[in-house]
């Protein structure tokens, strides 16, 4: 919201302009816009050279305040309507500065070549727009390269086309609108007029809405470029994410630790008293050299924590095709940063996840077979960063696993088990808490035609002493369950026996001193203590031995005498060469206690 000063209060509303690299995105943003900000169209050097868009390029237009919402907007004092547009990188090598804007938009508009259609950095832009916007609207770019004849024709095809991509996402139904942004290309003289806009602005003041905006709570705002104005200060411009801010406030730079004044507030060059959550504003403070801070986070003093580590709900990104094993290392986009990190998976135990996977989930169905191979997207629903996952707690049991989990357990088919993972930050990560967690693995070969967005989840708890792993991570019971076999080899007297093959010789069997085992016919029994000196045990069968193992024992408890042929008995120590009666032991480990402990049910 912002009221510049001129009697106008105007509602600011935040539309990411994402595509692949070269169809035509800035653009679109330059024939839509009448006022660029500071950070708009991409200063990079590379980027002018190259025709791409490299970094967030921010520009906006106003517009009066559209019929469908004049009833609620205009009771509210709102007369105008101002589209800021954030125009992100198609480039896919910078995917991560993508997935940091899509988190500050109120509408996805995705633009595609018409020429050539969806492609990769279309389809993971879709992935992303999935997984933190709500509503979208498709533009098919360039109509101006194809042929007049026949150009109706392939608009109507690609129109088709895509809403047959998106049959299976949340964007379902979406509108599909043609336009000729800049005829002729980049190179084209600015006297070329742009075709279809004025309708892609119609439609864009028909698919807006009144975004939840709330002041309350602490200030977060993504800062996307830092310039200092002589005798006024430095200037950070970005986006308010959640709270507010006003003149005379402190804010912190918590990636550097400092805290400054707020000495001026502005909206696109108008000077406001204040701004709120979904804002784009720029906030000049005193003593701060700008090239500390391109980009990053600014917020209200204390309220973001730097962590090293995290615990997240996840879920998998359905067409991500590799493997998410535990231990592997995976690109973290947790609030406005881009870290690598360590990941461990573990999820509910067979019974209590049985229990929890017979109420309906939230998952979205499986691509359609006639999807074309290029329009891997998610179609998982997007994390509700605003409110934590209910079913996490520290007093719960969870199973370690070697990777994620897909489909129910022994069925193949349905939905994913609830799962979490423990991220293992390489460095800090500043964050707020309960924030969208995207992992990629951007080291994938950027030409290849795959998904590199793997997994999304909601940070959960977060760790920000440096030594977690000794102060944290034992509260977390997450264990792994072993299971030893081995064979009884004498039985001593009916509550006696002695065991083998379930230790090596080295092991300390005092560890296992008072574990239960169960023996293949049904005994139960307990380890007393080591015999001899390799390995082999003494149990104590706590009921005795029933029949089935006597007569087991007593068939295979003859043996022959020194001198011939004869046979007697053996009444102590009977030996079980043959057909063993094996020993089974089950226990479990808490994989992050420091003590190693075996624990039995």
């Amino acid at each position: 919201m912002a009221n510049p000063g001129n009697g106008r209060k105007i509602l600011n509303f935040n539309v990411g302009v994402l595509g692949h690299v070269d169809s035509g995105k800035t653009s679109l943003a330059k024939a839509l816009s009448s006022t660029a900000s500071t950070a708009a169209f991409d200063k990079n050097p590379q980027s002018k050279e190259r025709g791409i868009t490299l970094d967030l390029g921010f520009s906006s237009f106003t517009v009066d305040l559209p019929e469908n919402l004049q009833e609620e907007c205009g009771s509210r004092g709102y007369n105008s309507l101002q589209f800021t547009l954030v125009d992100c990188p198609g480039h896919a090598s910078l995917i991560r500065t993508i997935i940091g804007g899509a988190q500050i938009i109120d509408l996805m508009m995705l633009v595609v070549d018409v020429v050539k259609g969806v492609q990769t950095q279309t389809a993971e832009c879709l992935v992303i727009g999935e997984l933190t916007c709500p509503r979208m609207v498709v533009v098919l770019n360039k109509t101006d390269l194809l042929p007049a004849a026949k150009r109706q024709a392939a608009i109507e095809k690609m129109t088709k086309r895509m809403h047959k991509t998106l049959e299976n996402t949340r964007f379902k139904g979406c509108p599909v609108i043609a336009v000729a942004a800049k005829p002729g290309g980049p190179e084209a003289p600015g006297t070329e007029v742009s075709q279809g806009v004025p309708e892609l602005i119609e439609l864009l003041k028909a698919q807006t809405y009144l975004p939840h905006r709330d002041p309350s709570g602490p200030l977060l705002m993504a800062v996307d470029h830092c310039f200092s104005i002589r005798g006024q200060g430095t200037v950070m411009t970005g986006t308010i994410l959640q709270g507010a801010v006003s003149l005379n406030d402190n804010v912190e730079i918590p990636a550097l630790k400092v805290t400054r004044k707020v000495k001026s507030v502005q909206m696109f060059r108008q000077p406001v008293g204040s701004a709120m959550q979904g804002d784009r504003v720029g906030v000049c403070v005193t003593q701060f050299d700008p090239k500390l801070l391109e980009r990053g986070v600014v917020c209200t003093p204390g309220s973001l924590r730097t962590l090293y580590a995290g615990l997240i709900s996840v879920r998998k990104i359905g067409y991500f095709r590799g493997a998410l094993a535990t231990r592997s290392k995976f690109h973290i986009t947790v609030g406005h940063e881009t870290v690598m990190a360590k990941v461990s998976f573990f999820g509910l135990p067979p019974s209590s996840s049985a229990a929890n996977n017979n109420s309906p989930s939230d998952q979205s169905p499986a691509q359609s077979s006639a999807d074309p191979p290029s329009t891997e997207t998610s179609h998982a629903q997007p994390s509700d960063s605003t409110s934590p996952d209910k079913t996490f707690s520290f007093d719960r049991e969870y199973m370690y696993q070697e990777e994620y989990v897909i489909g129910q357990p022994g069925m193949g088919e349905g939905p994913d088990p609830e799962q979490w993972a423990l991220l293992e930050f390489e460095r800090p990560v500043t964050c707020p808490t309960f924030c969208l967690v995207i992992g990629s693995k951007l080291d994938t070969d950027i030409h290849a035609n795959t998904c590199r967005l793997a997994f999304q989840g909601q940070l959960l708890e977060g760790f920000e002493d440096k030594g977690y792993a000794e102060s944290a991570l034992p509260r977390l019971r997450v264990f792994k369950t072993k299971q030893r076999e081995g064979q009884v080899e004498r039985v001593t007297d009916d509550y006696t026996v002695i065991g083998r093959n379930l230790f090596k010789k080295e092991t300390n069997l005092q560890l296992f001193v008072g574990l239960k085992v169960r023996l293949s016919t049904g005994e139960e029994g307990v380890i007393e203590g080591g015999f001899g000196q390799s390995g082999k045990f003494k149990i104590r069968v706590l009921e005795g031995l029933g029949a089935e193992a006597k007569q087991l024992l007593s068939s295979t408890s003859k043996k022959k005498t020194k001198g011939g042929n004869k046979t007697e008995p053996v009444k102590e120590e009977a030996k079980t060469d043959s057909q063993p009666i094996s020993i089974s032991l089950s226990f479990k480990r808490y994989v992050f206690d420091p003590h190693k402990k075996m624990v039995q049910s």
